[in-house]
């Protein structure tokens, strides 16, 4: 076969997404603060667009009495308002109050590091217990423990006072040519590449470490800096004054049986019954086993619902949130140039049709959005009715495929539409996602959603005799006289999400 460059004609069919298809679907896809932020950029960029503001209502014009009227009151010294506010120069406290702007910054926060670091502070110590108690606040993490072993920060902080010394630099880089090894006749450094210490410098040992940690382990919240949840808990005990008590011996000497509630071992092994190790171990239940949280610096995330379903007359009515969402339209200055194009050279023309044409699709689509997301929400509120009457356990089983069939769209345009957006109902704030779920079979031909099967376990689970726990297979049978056919795995695992021990470990002896 010969090789080389040949041409080729022929026709063929292709489907090709227009790009403004694709920004379309981008502004389907974005939650409310998102759209907000898009369409506040489209104002800054395209001059065809402007805010659609309400037009100003006719004011009746005043008569003179009414005039003179207002010019007394004016000048009439309200006594009360001025002893309710105060003598405060330049008007009332609300009109003072009103008329001053105070721009957003971006506070710093404070975190759980800043927090010992306040208490440590506060403590005489040594500069060198000082610096070690800083080094172990830093691989302290979010939930209060000890992120790396004691050995590992101590050669950490080894290595920085030896790198701190004067001589000692980091190692060169062979591949920088300005990166020059400087030390290689340094008197600090022995002939097999051992550091000599100058006098009176010595490293810190693992005796002085562990003391640090002591110090730390002593500061609030109780049970910082632990290394695993059984020390935990050992030192809020200790905080609690509960040394040698029971349940004091029970995290101590017997932690593995604890956790997996062998109450008669226990009771045995420590000679009580087997109620009174498991009342005392009732009480780890007042204990944090993550005390940093709460210090932690974690950014509240607001939700914004894009949608909101509201209860009138005994029906269900969706209506979209988009107060905030700039409301958009063609201005009318630029139209009034763009039908003068005659005059204009060919670039003008060609700029002027350009961004006509892009502000027309933008309220085109915005428009778009806002049917498509009410079609969804329509059919889901349909649909979900029983659920917005009585509860989670009345949720049907629903899919994507089962709203773009009906709405007669796409089933990708339904899960942009419900990703990430949030619905304001009587029943909470919900994502659009939550009304979605599998289904299970049941013996009257319908079908069941798995969060109301969740939610019904749940309900069985909270009803049951605490002496006599249900197990998983019970309640399939539980479950069965409902006429929903379920597997004993999918109870355990439905079970294994909502956080729910076996019934084993729930009875109560």
């Amino acid at each position: 076969m010969k090789t080389g460059m040949q041409q080729h004609t022929g026709l063929r069919q292709e489907l090709r997404i227009n790009p403004r298809l694709y920004q379309a679907m981008d502004m389907l896809y974005m939650p409310m603060l998102d759209l907000q932020q898009h369409l506040q950029q489209e104002l800054l960029n395209n001059p065809f667009l402007e805010l659609e503001e309400p037009e100003d209502e006719e004011k009746p014009e005043k008569t003179t009495e009414q005039e003179q009227e207002e010019v007394k009151k004016d000048d009439e010294i309200d006594w009360e308002e001025i002893l309710l506010n105060g003598f405060d120069v330049g008007g009332s406290r609300e009109q003072f109050e009103s008329s001053e702007y105070i721009e957003p910054v971006t506070v710093e926060s404070r975190d759980l590091a800043d927090y010992l670091r306040d208490q440590i502070q506060m403590l005489d110590l040594q500069p060198r217990r000082q610096l070690l108690c800083e080094e172990i606040i830093g691989n302290i993490n979010d939930d209060g423990y000890l992120a790396c072993t004691l050995q590992e920060i101590l050669d950490s902080t080894n290595q920085w006072v030896i790198s701190s010394l004067p001589g000692n630099s980091p190692e060169p880089d062979p591949d920088d040519p300005f990166d020059l090894d400087e030390d290689e006749d340094d008197p600090s450094h022995e002939g097999n590449g051992a550091v000599v210490l100058p006098e009176g410098v010595v490293l810190f040992t693992m005796a002085e470490l562990e003391a640090a940690l002591t110090t730390i382990q002593a500061l609030d919240p109780p049970g910082i800096g632990s290394r695993d949840l059984r020390e935990c808990l050992l030192l809020q005990l200790r905080d609690a004054a509960a040394e040698g008590s029971l349940i004091h011996r029970l995290v101590d000497q017997a932690f593995p049986d604890l956790i997996a509630h062998r109450w008669n071992d226990l009771a045995r092994r420590f000679g009580v019954e087997p109620r009174v190790a498991q009342e005392a171990a009732d009480t780890l239940a007042r204990l944090d086993p993550k005390p940093g949280l709460k210090h932690g610096d974690r950014a509240e995330n607001y939700v914004t619902p894009d949608l909101i379903v509201d209860r009138i007359d005994g029906r269900y009515q969706v209506f979209l949130n988009d107060t905030g969402v700039p409301r958009l339209r063609l201005s009318r200055a630029y139209q009034d140039i763009a039908r003068e194009r005659g005059k204009m050279t060919p670039e003008n023309r060609d700029f002027i049709a350009s961004r006509m044409n892009s502000a027309t699709w933008m309220v085109q689509a915005i428009e778009q959005r806002r049917q498509t997301m009410l079609k969804v929400m329509n059919f889901i509120v349909d649909r979900q009715r029983e659920f917005f009457d009585k509860g989670v356990e009345y949720l049907k089983p629903l899919t994507l495929r089962e709203v773009a069939e009906v709405i007669s769209m796409h089933e990708s345009t339904v899960s942009r539409v419900t990703n990430e957006k949030y619905v304001q109902t009587p029943r909470g704030v919900l994502p659009l996602k939550y009304f979605f779920s599998s289904a299970l079979s049941t013996a009257s031909g319908e079908d069941a959603s798995a969060r109301s099967i969740r939610a019904k376990l749940e309900k069985m689970v909270g009803e049951e005799n605490s002496a006599k726990p249900l197990t998983d297979q019970q309640i399939v049978h539980l479950f069965e006289e409902q006429g929903i056919q379920i597997a004993r795995r999918t109870v355990a695992k439905y079970r294994d999400q909502l956080g729910i021990l076996p019934a084993r470990m729930r009875k109560r002896v």
